[in-house]
Order: C-alpha cells, then structure tokens, then sequence
C-alpha cells in the first residue's frame, strides 16, 4: 500500500484511537523549533509524505501522553494535574491494544516514500511499539518497590520535584493527588500480589528499606506531633507563596491536611502491613534465574538495554577482558607516580589517603564546585578542536540540594527546558565528601556536563525535524555510552595531564566494566551478593559501602548496569572503522555529529548511520 493510499486508513483508525482516549491530548512542546505538527492526522495535499508521517507519529505520541498524567507534569503540561498514572491490569491491556492499533499505522506507511531521517523515525517507533508488544509477557518480572525506586518513594519526591504550585487550582490539584495516592498505593499492592502468585518477590535485604522509606513518609504533622512532614512541609512552603488570603491559605492547608490523614496515610499502612507479611516469604536468591522463565527473560533484558545481540556470556568476558586491560593501564600509572606496592595496594592508598578528599566544610564543598566549574570552562574553550554542533544551552554546575542529597546519587544531569528558560544543570552529590575523591572530579564534569550528557541531551532538544518520540525519548546504551565515552575524550586533547586524575578517568571506566561481570554473574551464574561485592572491592579503588549499593542495584535492575561499557565500546568501534575506511578523510567533529545530531538510536542504527556517513564521505 502507497502512503497515499493509506492515508484513509490512517485517518480512520486515528479517529478510533481518539475516540478510545478520554480527550484529545493538548501537548504544550515549549520549543517553538520543534512544535507539534497538527490536532489530526488527516493530511493535506501540499504535505509531503514525510511531513505526513511525522504528523502522524507526533499525533500517536500525544495520545500515549494524553494517557498518561505523571509524564504530561514532567513536560510541563498540567491538563491532568490532578491525577495519577493507573496501574490496573484493565489499562495494560489497553496499552497494549493502542501499541497493536499505532504499530499497524505505522506498518501501512510506504517507507520509499519517506526521506532519510523519516525512515529512521518510521524504524525506531516500529521497534518501539514491537517492543513494548513483545515484552507484555514480562511485566510482573520486576520488583514494583525497592530500594532504588519505585511508587513508594515516587509519590512524596513527584509532588515535591515536580508538582509546582502557582495558583489556587494547582493547590487543589495537589491536595486531589494526596487523596488519589490511596488508590495508587492500593493498585500497587494489588500488582506485588499478583507477582507474588507467579513466585517473584524481592530477595530479603530490599525490604528494611522499603518498610523503612515508607513509614519515613508519616513521620511529622499531621500524623504526629513532630516538624511537618515531608509533604506536608512541601505544601505549606508553596502555597504561602500565593498571593491569595491568608484565610484561603488556611482552607488549603486544612484540606491537605485532611487529604493526608484520612487517604495518604491508610495508602501507606496498606502497603507496609503488606511489605510486612510479604518479607517473611522472601529468600535471598538475589538474581533473576530464579524468575518464571529467568533465564529467557534476563537474555531479553540485555536485548533491550544494550541493543545489541549481545548473550550473556559475551558479556561477561568482555567485562573480564576489559577489567584486564584497565588494571594493566592504572599499573603503568602506578609507576609513573612512583607508589611501591601491587595494585590493591594502590589502590587502598587511593581508597584512603586524606591528599585526594576536600573536607567536609562549606569552603571544602565550594571548592569542589568552583574547579568543577573550572574544568568545564576550560573544556567548553576546546570544543571546536572536537565538535561541529554546539548547544545553544548554557550549563550550569550545583550542588544537589539538602533535602535530597542523602538519597540522590553521586553525580547527575537535569537536562535544560526547550525554550530555553532554564540551563542544563549539572549535579555534584557533596553529602559525603570521602565519596567524591578529587582524582575523580575531572571525569565526572566531562561525562555529566560537556562534552558528556549536555552535549548530547541538549542538542537533542535543539534538534529540528524529528518527531517527539525521539527528542522525549531515549535508548541507555546511546546515552549512557556517549557520557562514558566523554570521559575519554579530553585525554584525547591533552587533559589528565596529572596522573592521579588520569587514574580517576580509568576508575571510572574499571567501575563499569566491572559491572558487566558482576551484572551477568549475578543474573546467569548464580553469584551471591557477596560474591559481587567482593569482585568490585577485590578489583576497583571503590568503597565497600559503593560496592553494596552497587550489587544492591544489580539485582533490582537486571542487565540496566551494562549499557554504559557495551554503548562506549560501541561508540569506540564505530570510530575506528570508519579511521580505517577514510583515512586521511576522516574528521573527528563529523563523526561526533553522525552520533550526536541523530539524537539517542539503538546501537544497531548508529551503526547503519555511521556506514552511510562513510560511504557518503567516500563518494
């Protein structure tokens, strides 16, 4: 079928999936260079088949937003403001209808008629929507709450984070969310029933963690006579920031208040009595061979994560290989500082010695940030000498705030907003100073901010002619892969000039190679927590309690660890083919555009684009 030919079937099938919705999705895409195309799909005869499709394909990524409120609040759209996601059974099936329904529209495109770029979009969505068909089967193979997320803890840092309050409507949408947290917290104990039916329940050592996070959240007024607590705290300090009555900011906050005690707080003593009689059936089998299936369903997991045809046992031998081949690097450094000893030894002295950690002061942390800011700086300066595309956006570094700097991670990015209002903002964990050795600050600024995640996710937002799936969405392997090979880069111009640092940039890398043979020992080999916590402490300069953590999230996130060793390696490959296929032609900036102005594609479609760019550069 033409593309022609199948626009009545696209019209006709749209207007079905509108119908199915409980109202035409309004997104508000702030960045008026990629706005969303149309309210429909019906086309007119001036579009060319690629405007066609990507209307299309912005119409169906619309409707799955419309559907879903928690992302609509992370884009900025307040439409549903007052709701929840719903984590019934009913509505997976209709996701999973709607995902059969838009992979036949997409089907009946003729993709010869679509340009290059369009045929990629056209590619990615059909695997997208194959995917999420494929891996129905597998939803209950997951642990809903655990020590590293999951709806428990979701629900205070989403209305904290994320639910802004700006007016007396976003006021009561917020107290509407503390009330609809009852049945949120009620269908997510319905779904760890329905896995602990099929024999997937948590091993042991997640649940003091999650009963423990949980009753934190009813700690404080008004469930007590403590400070306020969390949620409570978070909307009393918005709303006294309305320019409203101090008796309307009363009612507000009465009504929270209500909302809190008659629905927020049974939602949660359901789950803890739950949690609670579910732990004494959990064993400490820790990887996922002991699921229905495990087996077939961890070889899935690595599909998805790395995006390759990777097996396990391939990975696990890269992983040892590449540990070999670090350790031998971080030797040669050993000399080159003169440390007497064996490795371990060095890496205890690295571990532990006071010359490589700020203290733990207001002037130690502003220290950390302002060389971080240094760095960045300096690297920003030589851009040219590596990139073509530069963001638009500025990036900023912070510290991570006090009020979640206990549980945030060691270093992250929070991409800047599409219209530009706010910067990329790179995030530096200073809670704990002995975790943010000095060695290692370079690497990070490189992978977090340039030429790492704000590089990469802020030219993807500054991207024209791609459809939103693609700028709002993602693949780890490309991700993760581009930051990690960023810590690379800089050496590649002349920076880690001082070994130590250079030894930080290799830590880094060792720590995720590590994980591809702690994350497949775990999940196909049968290894114990501590076996795993022994192979990082045994082979990194890492801490004991990084170690745990570390372990901890392997087994509550199967094969997700592994997507930043096997996208670098990726990356890495890709570059050195297309050296030895054009020589003297080759240009490093064009090959970072190739991997870069595409936004995030599966590792198997960076290839293809590389191989396109070679032969077109040969031609």
């Amino acid at each position: 079928m033409t593309f022609k030919k199948s626009l009545l079937v696209v019209a006709v099938a749209t207007a079905l999936l509108s119908a199915c919705s409980a109202e035409k999705v309004a997104l508000q895409d702030n960045n008026k260079h990629t706005a969303a195309a149309a309210e429909n799909t019906t086309a007119t005869t001036t579009q060319t088949a690629s405007e066609q499709a990507n209307e299309l394909f912005d119409t169906i990524f619309k409707q799955g937003v419309d559907r879903n409120p928690v992302r609509q609040t992370y884009l900025g759209i307040k439409k549903d403001y007052d709701k929840w996601n719903d984590f019934s059974e009913e509505n997976a099936a209709q996701e999973l209808a709607f995902a059969k329904e838009n992979l036949a529209l997409i089907k009946a495109i003729d993709v010869s008629t679509l340009d290059a770029q369009t045929q990629i979009s056209h590619g990615l969505y059909i695997q997208n929507f194959e995917n999420h068909i494929a891996d129905y089967k597998w939803r209950f193979h997951n642990y809903p709450v655990n020590q590293m997320f999951g709806t428990h803890s979701q629900i205070p840092a989403f209305l904290i984070n994320q639910h802004s309050i700006s007016n007396v409507k976003e006021a009561q949408d917020y107290i509407a969310r503390v009330h609809g947290a009852k049945k949120l917290l009620t269908q997510l104990v319905e779904q760890l029933k329905l896995r602990e039916e099929r024999g997937i329940i948590a091993p042991k050592f997640v649940f003091p963690h999650v009963i423990r996070d949980s009753k934190n959240i009813l700690v404080g007024a008004p469930f007590d006579q403590a400070e306020n607590s969390t949620i409570f705290a978070d909307f009393t300090r918005k709303v006294n920031k309305l320019s409203i009555s101090d008796e309307e900011k009363s009612v507000l906050i009465a009504e929270v208040k209500t909302a809190l005690i008659d629905s927020l707080k049974p939602g949660y003593e359901q789950l803890v009595t739950y949690l609670t009689a579910l732990e004494q059936k959990a064993d400490n089998r820790d990887g996922a061979w002991k699921f229905p299936d495990g087996e077939a369903f961890y070889n899935n997991a690595l599909k998805r994560t790395t995006t390759t045809d990777l097996t396990s046992e391939q990975i696990h031998n890269i992983g040892l290989s590449e540990v070999s081949r670090i350790h031998d690097e971080m030797r040669v450094i050993m000399k080159k500082v003169g440390f007497n000893g064996d490795l371990n030894e060095f890496f205890e002295f690295m571990r532990n010695d006071k010359q490589f950690y700020y203290p733990a002061t207001a002037e130690g942390k502003q220290r950390y940030i302002d060389e971080a800011v240094a760095l960045i700086d300096d690297m920003e300066g030589r851009l040219d000498t590596l990139f073509l595309t530069k963001p638009k956006a500025a990036l900023k570094v912070k510290a991570v705030e006090a009020f979640r700097e206990q549980s945030a991670g060691k270093a992250f990015y929070q991409r800047p907003a599409p219209d530009g209002s706010r910067p990329g903002i790179y995030y530096a964990n200073l809670y704990d100073m002995e975790a943010m050795p000095v060695y290692q600050m370079a690497a990070l600024a490189y992978h977090e901010g340039i030429p790492g995640h704000h590089m990469q996710l802020a030219i993807k937002q500054e991207l024209t002619g791609i459809p939103m799936f693609r700028k709002f969405g993602g693949y780890t392997a490309h991700t993760e892969g581009w930051g990690l090979y960023s810590e690379m880069i800089p050496k590649e111009i002349g920076l880690y000039q001082d070994p130590y640092s250079d030894f930080g940039r290799l830590a880094m890398e060792l720590w995720r190679a590590c994980r591809l043979v702690v994350d497949t020992g775990m999940h196909t080999q049968k290894w114990t927590l501590k076996q795993g916590i022994e192979y990082y402490t045994s082979n990194t300069p890492n801490s004991v309690s990084d170690a745990v953590k570390m372990v901890e999230r392997h087994v509550v996130m199967p094969s997700q660890a592994t997507a930043y060793k096997i996208g670098m390696n990726k990356i890495i490959e890709l570059r050195e083919h297309a050296k030895v296929e054009l020589g003297d032609k080759f240009d490093i900036r064009e090959f970072h555009d190739v991997i870069l102005k595409n936004g995030p594609v599966p590792l198997n479609i960076l290839a293809d684009l590389v191989n396109d760019y070679i032969k077109t550069k040969k031609a």
